[in-house]
């Protein structure tokens, strides 16, 4: 009735894998129980130590040693399961002496991360049926084993042990480290309490340095002074004074701004004109400048009735003012501009 799905060929491979399992996951836990025993030290040898992380790490630290420990039982129960494959397969109802060994497996595979059980579990299920797999998971009249149970706990460590632990770690990689506070006969089957900073430094910018830990149940008051128990006064932190100093630009040469270059074309015409611009250029070091065409002399044109231009009687108007009247008008123009040239000179040179 109850062989309904049992395969005691699928059974016992079963079993045998879940041995190495176990022995796998006991190994790697293993090692890194032993990387976060050195972290805990490295915490306590601190200064200050930081006492409530490394208890927090400990107290991890204990789980996986119970889960350690656990595993080693729950794979010798695989072996022995393993070794009477038979008598399980021959037998209607479970043997008295295996009950307690079944049962356990059974309690174990949800809370163990090993594969290998949650087919166990179905296949003693299929054997016993469902009412002996609630039991097992209830541990209805004690039959799971005690050791097994504890270990696999939810339950947080007592801080007797965590105490303990951290006492241990320090004998073994040589930390000189103390508790800060003593455990009292009621703490000690209690588990650890909550962090509270007391391993905290206050902050940096309040400027009260690393002497002094906060406590729960101090007060500060006061505007002008910081009192802690009314034992150890500390004056307002300052803040710290930083002073700027201008930046000064550096002061300009005075040869920063070149005089500009003035180019000063030729008259048309002039000689004299044509040798000072020529000298010019030659101080200046630029290139010869461009001079005016001539004047265009074909204006002065005459009608073919043989009267003259009003260009012709302009220039009778200006030879009565003092100039001659047969002088080119070039003459004329390059005399005021080279006037014009020297006035320029005589206020370049000032």
């Amino acid at each position: 009735m109850f062989d309904w799905g049992f395969n005691p060929s699928k059974l016992k491979p079963q079993l045998k894998m879940a041995v190495h399992r176990f022995q796998m996951a006991s190994n790697k836990k293993s090692a890194l129980l032993k990387q976060s025993m050195r972290e805990v030290a490295v915490l306590l040898n601190e200064d200050p130590p930081k006492e409530e992380k490394a208890r927090i790490k400990a107290e991890a630290l204990i789980r996986d040693d119970y889960i350690i420990e656990a595993y080693d039982i729950l794979s010798l129960n695989c072996e022995l399961l393993a070794e009477r494959i038979k008598l399980i397969q021959h037998s209607k109802d479970c043997p008295p002496d295996l009950v307690s060994c079944i049962s356990t497996l059974i309690y174990a595979a949800p809370r163990v991360d090993i594969p290998e059980l949650t087919v166990i579990r179905k296949q003693f299920k299929a054997k016993y049926g469902k009412q002996f797999e609630e039991n097992a998971m209830n541990n209805a009249g004690g039959i799971l084993n005690e050791r097994v149970v504890t270990k696999l706990s939810v339950e947080p460590p007592a801080a007797f042990l965590v105490q303990t632990y951290l006492e241990q770690i320090c004998e073994k990689f040589e930390v000189d480290w103390s508790p800060t506070y003593r455990l009292t006969a009621e703490q000690m089957g209690e588990p650890m309490r909550p962090p509270v900073g007391e391993s905290v430094p206050i902050g940096r910018g309040t400027g009260l340095g690393k002497t002094f830990s906060a406590h729960t149940g101090m007060t500060v008051t006061g505007d002008d002074e910081i009192t802690y128990g009314g034992n150890v006064t500390l004056p307002p932190a300052q803040a710290p004074v930083v002073s700027v100093e201008p930046i000064v630009p550096p002061a300009t040469g005075n040869d920063d701004f070149a005089e500009p270059d003035i180019y000063i074309p030729a008259a048309p015409g002039s000689v004299a004109a044509s040798q000072s611009s020529q000298s010019s250029q030659k101080q200046q070091h630029s290139s010869v400048a461009p001079s005016f065409p001539p004047p265009n002399n074909s204006s002065k044109t005459t009608n073919s009735n043989g009267d003259r231009s009003d260009d012709d009687r302009d220039d009778d108007n200006e030879a009565g003012s003092g100039a001659p009247s047969n002088a080119p008008s070039g003459s004329r123009g390059s005399a005021s501009y080279n006037d014009l040239a020297a006035r320029f000179e005589t206020l370049k040179n000032l």
